[in-house]
């Protein structure tokens, strides 16, 4: 029987390959200022992203403004996913969705029973999350060695997770609540829905103007900023035919990975990664709040997902997708425990005032996705390659990633 691998879009195959090479770039750029952070410009390069900047320092117009844009972008690979994805087939989504919900409540759990009661309580978010690019740079590093289904079941995973993480930063992490504000921020979402499906406006600038007015509002309103760019999303018309040239959610989405990938996520990890390491940074490694992060990350997150994931299936809720085996859903469970992006922006948030905290928290965050993305990459180089045995009944049409026929059997 041959192996069947699986029909990738065009769209997909776009951002598979930004995420690769921005994972490399990303890497890079957190070497660079760790190596900063450490060096006799120390204090100068930390300072100089607290300048401020038409009332926000330079740190907080990147975490609020930029990352906005990234989670725009997240937000349309969420509503590509929905629309003509893995997750547009209920029976597909399924198992995604269960897994993302394995890989948030046990880390959690984790970080919770480490520190239920103490002062780092509000760190029972970071452990949470996946980092896309990362995970799924890692995963690029191992080519044709695992199956495309394992490509698609590990971004679908990371999307749903990090939408589990933004709801949690829109309940949990909320400062001062202005509800005059969120009301006039959710009623420029109103609008721009009633311009996308009343109106059926397809040009991208009036969506983009009212994004811009929509993040305005809901950076005053005390709900996180970011928020508005998974809203500003769903609100710019999509089209249901895959790979459609002519959907304005389509085109903002290929515009957007590369200057994500490139420029937005590396300016992140120079910003938020100059961590000190000085002499009692093993001791901050045993906190209870590290211990809880380090232990979610490598070991909650694989141990979540996967026995979410077999407890589903043994149950019959769902069943493992194409030419998946459960050493490639260990696998995938591993690489989401590299945190990285999500949790260190979930840091901030969690320990605002803190930054003693801030840094033993990123540090672990590092070391946490570095063991959990060197452990799943090699368990899946070992483990990970494509069987004869691993075939669907569901599957007909179906090509490899070089774009060639299916092989008839």
């Amino acid at each position: 029987m041959a192996i069947v691998a699986r029909s990738l879009s065009n769209s997909f195959k776009a951002f598979f390959a930004s995420s690769k090479a921005g994972g490399i770039v990303l890497i890079a750029c957190t070497l660079v200022s760790l190596v900063l952070a450490n060096s006799a410009i120390g204090s100068d390069y930390l300072h100089f992203w607290h300048l401020k900047l038409a009332g926000l320092s330079i740190e907080h117009w990147i975490n609020d403004a930029l990352m906005a844009i990234f989670f725009l972008l997240i937000g349309l690979e969420l509503e590509r996913e929905l629309y003509n994805g893995e997750l547009s087939n209920f029976k597909n989504a399924l198992l995604p969705i269960v897994a993302a919900v394995g890989g948030i409540c046990v880390p959690a759990l984790i970080h919770f029973g480490f520190n239920n009661g103490s002062p780092t309580q509000a760190g029972i978010g970071i452990p949470m999350a996946t980092d896309i690019a990362f995970a799924l740079g890692v995963l690029a590093l191992l080519g044709s060695r695992v199956p495309a289904s394992l490509k698609i079941f590990l971004t679908a995973l990371a999307v749903m997770d990090d939408l589990g993480a933004i709801i949690v930063i829109a309940v949990f992490y909320t400062a001062q609540l202005s509800v005059p504000y969120l009301l006039a921020a959710l009623a420029m979402f109103g609008l721009l829905v009633c311009m996308n499906r009343f109106m059926r406006i397809m040009a991208l600038a009036p969506y983009l103007l009212g994004g811009a007015l929509m993040w305005f509002l809901m950076l005053k309103s005390g709900v996180h900023a970011t928020i508005a760019g998974v809203l500003l999303a769903f609100a710019i018309p999509f089209s249901a035919k895959q790979d459609d040239r002519e959907s304005p959610s389509h085109r903002l989405e290929h515009f957007l990975h590369k200057p994500v990938a490139f420029l937005i996520l590396p300016i992140f990890a120079l910003a938020n990664t100059g961590i000190l390491i000085g002499s009692g940074w093993s001791a901050d490694l045993v906190s209870l709040n590290s211990a809880g992060i380090l232990a979610g990350l490598v070991i909650g997150k694989p141990l979540g997902i996967t026995l979410s994931c077999l407890a589903a299936v043994t149950l019959g809720i769902c069943r493992l997708p194409l030419d998946l085996g459960w050493r490639h859903v260990c696998g995938a469970g591993l690489l989401g425990g590299i945190g990285f992006t999500m949790s260190i922006f979930i840091t901030n948030l969690a320990f605002a005032a803190q930054p003693e905290v801030v840094n033993a928290s990123k540090l672990a965050i590092l070391l946490a996705s570095l063991v959990a993305g060197v452990i799943g990459f090699a368990w899946l180089k070992l483990f990970g390659q494509p069987q004869a045995g691993d075939s669907d009944p569901d599957i007909l049409d179906v090509e490899d990633d070089s774009g060639a026929p299916p092989a008839k059997e």
